[in-house]
């Protein structure tokens, strides 16, 4: 393939980077990431609860794994702030009577103080000291995190000298803050793992999603690096990067 071609499948895949939900099917078998991790979520989460809890998903996505927890519906609530996501929420969640609540503002979520036995939060934000205020006593939070040197060696491929956005988000600090909240941790971890793309029209795609890790990315601005990339996978079979994950179990 020359490359005006490669070009116009590039900008196929930009041109239909959008998701409803949190959902990556357009790209599934084109890339992996998360395969290895030393942890399971919904298995820890599993460990921990139990049908009588008062729960809350904060920055629930589209309520997708949410609802895979299978939890009573009168014992659910959730919250999202992205707006595509609020709606979406408001049409899956709402009518099996979960508390869904859009906010975008993790310091100050609306519901009362100590209303929950558990609260989750996969990869959204969150505040320490907002958690401690919304859990009962000896409840729980649990999360898995995106840290901040995430995806940085495919920033520097495509963006080089790019700034890390959310240079705080890694287990030592994050750890800090929630003991200064008042909280006892319980489990902790944290992990480098691979992220690997089978296509570069995959990355595209991934690039302009992910777009606070990857600010300004365009096909046209980066296509000469985006052509190394295509060499890697010409000679390789893949494009990898690393991606960082911490985890913490904090009991108030």
């Amino acid at each position: 393939m020359n490359k005006t071609e490669l070009k116009e499948i590039w900008k196929r895949e930009e041109r239909v980077a959008h998701i409803h939900g949190w959902d990556f099917s357009h790209i599934h078998g084109r890339y992996e990431e998360e395969i290895d991790l030393p942890w399971d979520y919904k298995r820890l989460i599993e460990q921990y609860i139990n049908s009588d809890m008062q729960i809350l998903d904060y920055d629930t996505g589209g309520g997708e794994f949410l609802l895979s927890l299978n939890h009573p519906y009168n014992k659910t609530s959730a919250t999202e702030g992205y707006q595509p996501n609020v709606e979406l929420c408001k049409e899956t969640l709402l009518p099996l009577g979960i508390d869904f609540k859009a906010c975008d503002n993790p310091a100050n979520i609306p519901f009362q103080d100590e209303s929950f036995d558990l609260i989750i939060n996969r990869h959204g934000d969150f505040n320490a000291k907002e958690i401690y205020r919304l859990l009962k006593k000896g409840g729980l939070f649990i999360t898995e995190q995106v840290g901040g040197d995430n995806d940085r060696d495919l920033v520097e491929m495509v963006l080089p000298n790019t700034e890390k956005p959310f240079p705080h988000l890694n287990l030592t600090k994050q750890k800090k803050a929630f003991e200064n909240a008042g909280f006892q941790i319980i489990e902790e971890a944290e992990a480098y793992r691979p992220i690997k793309f089978y296509d570069v029209g995959a990355f595209v795609w991934f690039a302009h999603i992910i777009e606070w890790e990857f600010p300004n990315f365009s096909v046209d601005k980066c296509f000469e690096n985006l052509l190394e990339m295509q060499k890697q996978i010409n000679d390789k079979g893949s494009i990898e990067g690393t991606i960082h994950r911490y985890l913490l179990i904090a009991r108030k």
